[in-house]
């Protein structure tokens, strides 16, 4: 039986001063281990799902909450304070928000999680200069956070969060600013969190990547969850259009392909799956 990390039941959850839940009714639950996409169009409750998870949505919006979230089996409430922030660890959307301007080199700012938990000083230089070689921004650490790119600043969030090695992971949309090369490189730095057994949902509007590296996808549409599983399941299914869902480009082509009459029996979600697909077709026809 699989180890499910956290459990949400039936929660629903408003900002202050709203009419309408930017949360109904969700019902989820995550695998530890495994990397859960989160994904939906603008305003479907991606964020404030991934507040909720974390706990700030209460603590810091101070919205109304029913329903239950639990982590390792246990209520957010039932916790210390201090203990949930411990085990998830949550990188912002907007890397501005998530630097302290208290702290004048990225070094300082990767350690201040650190410090704050009275990590040792020599343990600390060790596990910044690991975190900021794992983020590929060991070449950054001397300079102000504030005079990097979005994208730097990006990497420094991520990193500040990494260094404090929880063991969830929610993540907002890290490549938002990066580049093709700087995408890859972050998503090759989830895949090896993955590989060290963290527990990570991430928020991604980048499908074809979402395609290749997740296990499991989740859909919102207007605070609902309409739909979760399998990644091929969910990102091969072209009923998912129609809730503002952008389908990887080769199941984009192959649902259009089927569309057309020309069958393939499964739909591939990744270049790789494609090429195999036709690699059988061909040696099938031939």
């Amino acid at each position: 039986m699989a180890d499910k990390i956290i459990q949400l039941k039936n929660v629903t959850y408003s900002y202050p001063l709203t009419k309408k839940p930017a949360l109904q009714e969700i019902s989820l639950e995550i695998e530890k281990g495994k990397l859960y996409g989160i994904v939906g169009s603008n305003g479907s409750g991606k964020t404030t799902l991934c507040i909720t998870i974390c706990g700030y949505a209460t603590t810091f919006e101070k919205g109304e909450m029913t329903g239950e979230v639990l982590i390792k089996g246990k209520k957010l409430e039932d916790y210390e304070e201090g203990e949930v922030s411990r085990m998830t660890g949550y990188v912002l959307q907007n890397p501005f928000s998530q630097i302290s301007g208290v702290r004048n080199t990225v070094f300082e700012e990767i350690a201040y999680g650190l410090e704050n938990l009275g990590v040792d000083p020599e343990e600390m230089e060790g596990r910044v200069v690991g975190i900021a070689q794992k983020t590929n921004i060991e070449h950054l650490l001397l300079k102000n956070p504030y005079e990097l790119s979005g994208g730097q600043q990006q990497r420094v969030a991520l990193a500040s969060v990494l260094v404090l090695d929880p063991e969830i992971l929610v993540i907002d949309e890290p490549t938002s600013q990066l580049d093709p090369d700087g995408t890859e490189s972050i998503f090759k730095v989830i895949e090896t969190l993955k590989a060290e057994g963290k527990t990570i949902l991430l928020v991604e509007h980048k499908m074809d990547l979402l395609a290749e590296y997740a296990d499991a996808i989740i859909v919102l549409e207007e605070g609902r969850c309409i739909a979760a599983g399998i990644t091929k399941d969910i990102l091969g299914d072209a009923e998912m259009e129609k809730h503002g869902v952008q389908l990887p480009q080769m199941s984009s082509i192959f649902n259009k392909l089927k569309t057309a009459g020309i069958d393939f029996g499964t739909i591939p979600i990744t270049y790789d799956e494609a090429i195999m697909l036709l690699r059988r077709r061909k040696e099938g026809v031939s």
